[in-house]
């Protein structure tokens, strides 16, 4: 079939919840994909921070193929060895001692929700329910997810929120202890907040979070689900900051493509979570945590961090040099292989003329081009990017 073919055939019978650009991709390898019909892309896109180990990592596949000969799925009622597997190593080398899998980073987060409320009933006894999240956060489309978000573009049409929920400006201490009242459970932030825009906390702020967090006996929360396995630099965002929280959320590149999420805590803070308070069918079920744990054995173990750490410092420097040459690039930010460049125009252009000469990119919030491609990039494939990048903002001038 062609690219008009399917699309055609997508407009008619799927429901609307895309903007999908005019292409049809059906194959993929390392950090390129093709379309149905055999055009050839340079991934800067990722799944959106899923494909971390670029497409079909080898590993994963035959994990996969392997599970998938084996048992595709039985119920939580029973013991999973994969599942058991996956578990062990986050623990190992996270700061969590339990963790609960689910099939999404939406998903995750209500379990985070929940856990943080019934951790704060246990402990506290009811009225305090309600969690602090951050203006320009994103944390999901299911309502309660959607009630946790800071942007209220999200919102429209959905009204009214959930209750229990309050957003102040990212770094502002003082409006984060204003807001704390004796209903606040929890405080929940993305180490780096990636759809809102790439933005980057002060380096104390987490960890004045954690203190605030301390004296008012308050539940920190991390939503690693885009910025965690390896997007930075590190497996985990907040081991730039040197502090851990006591619940975080973790999805997108866990299992290298399969759908998958989890959400981790400390064991004090996990023994809320007993038989009946939460569960998820398709969590952690034999095929996806199989994948999770080839994906982060190959994250570990196969030079992806540093090779991670090295192609941002590449691409860095090849964006600094774009912004020197041209007045309309606000800044570029980022850390690890999560980068943002703030243009003082819309972007949804660049996006295009980029899909037409062959690259897979991202815009959010209208004027910052989001780059998050698989954290295998290598500098000849950034430069590539970068060169037609360079062509399409010469045409700006």
């Amino acid at each position: 079939m062609k690219n008009e073919d399917v699309i055609k055939i997508s407009q008619e019978v799927l429901a609307q919840t895309y903007g999908r650009f005019p292409v049809v991709l059906v194959r993929g390898e390392g950090c390129k994909v093709w379309d149905v019909e055999g055009k050839e892309y340079l991934d800067f896109v990722a799944g959106i921070g899923v494909c971390n180990l670029g497409h079909c990592h080898p590993k994963v596949v035959q994990a996969i193929r392997e599970q998938a000969g084996k048992l595709l799925h039985v119920s939580n009622l029973y013991h999973i060895e994969p599942q058991v597997q996956l578990a062990q190593l986050l623990v190992k080398h996270s700061f969590a001692d339990r963790v609960f899998f689910c099939n999404s980073g939406t998903e995750a987060n209500e379990a985070a929700i929940k856990l943080a409320r019934k951790y704060s009933q246990d402990h506290f006894g009811p009225g305090r329910f309600e969690i602090i999240s951050l203006l320009k956060s994103f944390h999901g489309r299911t309502l309660g997810a959607l009630a946790a978000t800071g942007q209220e573009r999200f919102h429209k049409g959905f009204e009214p929120m959930l209750p229990g929920f309050k957003f102040v400006p990212q770094g502002d201490l003082a409006a984060m202890e204003a807001a704390i009242s004796p209903a606040t459970c929890a405080i929940m932030v993305e180490p780096i907040q990636a759809e809102g825009g790439v933005n980057l906390p002060d380096g104390g702020y987490l960890r004045a979070l954690r203190r605030l967090c301390e004296q008012k006996k308050l539940l920190l929360i991390y939503d690693e689900i885009q910025v965690g396995m390896g997007r930075t630099g590190k497996l985990f965002a907040y081991e730039h900051y040197g502090v851990p929280p006591d619940i975080m959320t973790m999805a997108k590149g866990l299992a290298g493509g399969v759908p998958i999420g989890a959400t981790l805590a400390t064991e004090e803070v996990a023994k809320s979570f007993t038989p009946g308070t939460h569960a998820a069918t398709f969590g952690g079920n034999p095929l996806s945590t199989a994948a999770g744990v080839a994906a982060l054995r190959a994250t570990i173990e196969d030079g992806i961090l540093e090779n991670c750490q090295r192609s941002s410092a590449h691409f860095m420097t090849r964006l600094e040099g774009l912004k020197k040459k041209y007045s309309f690039i606000k800044e570029v930010r980022g850390k690890g292989l999560m980068v943002g460049m703030e243009l003082d125009r819309e972007g949804k252009g660049v996006v295009m003329d980029c899909l037409k000469r062959g690259f897979l990119i991202n815009c959010t919030v209208e004027t910052v081009l989001r780059f998050i491609p698989p954290l295998v990039i290598t500098p000849p494939e950034i430069d590539r990017l970068v060169k037609a990048l360079d062509e399409i903002f010469s045409g700006w001038n």
